[in-house]
């Protein structure tokens, strides 16, 4: 039997910027309604939400934390995000999971640039958005700022619900709108507090703010505005509807105002939960589609076939990997077996989860709008799409930004090197942005993150549940190198051992190919002068001569060899012989050919707002970038331009300085060109000095 029926479920994330209070506010929520005995402090390190190590350490949340409580008859999940854009993964996928975004806005520093990211994400997905300002008690505590501030850069209207009593110290409590009521709390963080009439020297604001709201509830209803324009008293029961469909359509933002740190101004919070917010049923349900193009409507009813969203992955010491799901449509037990439609294969299922923090709890049956895991999936990932029958159809999967930054990961010892990849793959599954790849070139383990922190995290988890010790340096770059002019050359071999000898004779001619050519090998051999089955082996040595050019050992590339003249031993020729020729003639014609280094050139694509144009086109130009041009995107620009890899290995923390965490990019191979000359000697000897350390 289920725990709640669908249209008594709401399933909530918690979204913000870091350092808002996201995690505080749900810790008073599971505190109210005791579902915790204590109000747990992420500076103390008791949050039931934060509980990894690597958030304890840092008070920060890292990793998104699922926990449940029933509020009056409701069953509220509620997920709470890191607020850091290092981890957004984690906020994008807990959004597939939710139908309602809860927004904690801070009442001093307001609204910052993380925060209209995932606001426009939180739209995009089409999920029921309300807020919560928080840090009421601070000094320079600003409720007003903070509404002209989501007027402005939300573009939405603010629908105030409760009002703050006082700021900063003399915070005292909250004024409830539509009830006209005040509620004045204890500052112990019990949430205890007192109703009582609304203060004298706020009746007027109350008063004004009351008719503000009741005049922008009319308007979510033809009917309501048709009696209030007539001088008609809206009954409690209208405007409780009108909040309801109001905040489904978005036309307003609600707004609440307190404490979560000292539990202020919560309740009233937590009663719109359940009387306004959406229940899985009230909300349109995303379509799975199979690879026709063909698209499957969902509802969410317990008589439809069972389909659920992997949105997480997450490791347990106990139970092993454990899949976290959100159940759009159907229900299912213990002990029965899912489709994963994404990867066409049946997985069978044991015991059901339902995630209090870091504390599991078995459950009996799951339906719509249920989030719970599963342990112990054999093949299936974050993404996947799960039915009881055997479905092609599988949901869309959300977009998640490109990783940025890329770190050379380096083993400390053999052990390390050959448990790495197969611990890196964990993290991979877990994480879906995170990227990691061995460079053929370099030889190097390189790690793609979305910044320093997220790779940092990595290497912690690398070593505390992996033993993986690993150093981090800034990756190599992949330089290439080729030739300006063209020479004709002889490699000659030629080796008396006393039994056989060694002979080989190869003459080449070597040229320049366009940029992108690659390598041609032609065989312009005429007479016999080198017998045919000699001929490849001198192509051979040709191209493992390539490998190692002579300026920083990079490999050569954009070269045509021809090999048109020669000579061989009957005896002591060998196809040995001919590729140690082939080498010898390849290094004696790059030494001639006026060998040049040529670069990695990326394009980039860079969005910022647009006041910061001027900083980030100045910094681009002083990278050697080359603009290619620029395109208005509401309030941001975005700015094409082609720049050397070189210049922007670390360009991520650069561009988070410059636009106050506002700018994002996305990075992709252009071409290689030729390495302006004075860079290119310092090269060389950078790496010369090196070889000489060595």
């Amino acid at each position: 039997m289920r725990r709640y029926r669908t249209e008594n479920i709401r399933d909530v994330v918690i979204l913000s910027h870091s350092g808002s209070g996201k995690t505080s506010l749900g810790e008073a929520l599971l505190f109210n309604a005791k579902a915790t005995t204590r109000l747990g402090k992420v500076l103390e390190g008791n949050s039931v939400l934060d509980f990894e190590p690597e958030e304890q350490k840092r008070q920060s949340s890292i990793f998104s934390a699922l926990h449940t409580y029933k509020w009056k008859n409701t069953g509220v999940t509620i997920l709470d995000t890191p607020g850091d854009s290092n981890f957004s993964s984690e906020a994008i996928l807990g959004m597939k999971s939710a139908d309602n975004a809860l927004f904690v806005i801070d009442a001093i520093d307001s609204i910052k640039p993380h925060s209209e990211n995932l606001w426009g994400l939180a739209s995009k997905e089409g999920l029921a958005r309300f807020c919560f300002i928080n840090k009421m008690d601070r000094e320079r505590a600003d409720f007003d700022q903070v509404l002209a501030d989501i007027s402005e850069q939300f573009e939405i209207k603010p629908l105030v619900l409760t009002l703050p009593i006082g700021a900063e110290d003399s915070f005292k409590g909250v004024v409830d709108v539509l009830k006209k009521k005040a509620y004045l709390y204890e500052k112990d963080g019990s949430g205890k507090f007192s109703e009582s009439e609304i203060p004298a020297d706020m009746k007027d604001k109350a008063e004004e703010v009351y008719g503000k709201v009741v005049e922008d509830l009319a308007e979510v209803d033809d009917a309501l505005m048709e009696k209030y324009l007539e001088g008609g008293e809206l009954t409690p029961d209208e405007l409780a509807s009108a909040l309801s469909a109001g905040l489904a359509q978005g036309v307003f933002l609600p707004v609440f105002a307190g404490s979560a740190i000292l539990n202020m101004g919560v309740q009233p919070l937590m009663d719109f939960i359940n009387s306004s917010g959406l229940s899985p049923d009230k909300r349109p349900l995303p379509e799975p589609e199979n690879k026709q193009g063909e698209k499957r409507a969902l509802k969410a009813a317990e008589d439809e076939p069972f389909c659920g969203y992997v949105f997480k992955t997450m490791s347990d010491p106990y139970t092993g990997t454990l899949s976290v799901i959100r159940c759009y449509s159907g229900t299912l037990k213990p002990d029965s077996s899912v489709f994963n439609s994404s990867r066409d294969i049946k997985e069978r299922i044991g015991t059901l989860l339902l995630l209090e923090g870091k504390a599991q709890k078995p459950v009996e049956e799951v339906g719509p709008g249920d989030i719970f895991a599963i342990a112990k999936l054999k093949e299936t990932k974050t993404g996947d799409t799960l039915f009881s029958e055997s479905l092609s159809y599988v949901l869309p999967s959300p977009e998640f930004p490109e990783p940025i930054m890329n770190m050379a990961v380096n083993p400390k010892t053999k052990a390390d090197v050959e448990k790495i990849m197969p611990a890196m793959q964990k993290l991979m599954d877990e994480d879906p942005v995170l990227k990691v790849f061995r460079d053929e070139q370099t030889g190097e383990f390189i790690l793609s993150g979305l910044g320093q922190l997220h790779i940092e995290i990595i290497v912690d988890r690398l070593k505390r549940r992996f033993g993986v010790d690993v150093e981090l340096k800034t990756p190599r770059v992949p330089y290439k190198e080729t030739i300006t002019a063209s020479c004709r050359v002889q490699g000659k071999h030629k080796k008396q051992t006393g039994g056989h000898g060694q002979y080989g004779d190869a003459w080449i001619k070597v040229e320049p190919l366009d940029r992108g050519g690659g390598f041609e090998f032609v065989n312009a051999i005429v007479g016999g002068v080198i017998p045919k089955q000699y001929i490849p082996a001198v192509e051979k040595g040709v191209i493992e001569a390539m490998q190692n050019g002579p300026l920083t050992g990079n490999p050569v590339v954009d070269v045509k060899v021809t090999l048109d003249f020669g000579s061989y031993h009957e005896v002591d020729s060998s196809e040995m012989a001919f590729k140690i020729a082939g080498s010898l003639a390849f290094k004696k014609a790059m030494e001639e050919c006026r060998p040049i280094l040529l670069e990695p050139i990326m394009k980039i694509t860079v969005v910022i707002p647009e006041e910061t144009m001027g900083d980030v086109m100045g910094d681009l130009n002083s990278r050697r970038a080359r603009i290619e041009g620029m395109n208005a995107r509401g309030k941001y620009q975005e700015l094409k331009a082609q720049v050397p890899l070189a210049e922007v290995l670390t360009y991520a923390p650069t561009l988070t300085s410059l636009t106050s965490g506002r700018g994002t990019y996305t990075m992709s191979f252009s071409h290689m060109d030729p390495v302006p000359y004075n860079l290119q000697e310092k090269i060389v000897q950078e790496v010369k000095a090196e070889k000489d350390g060595k």
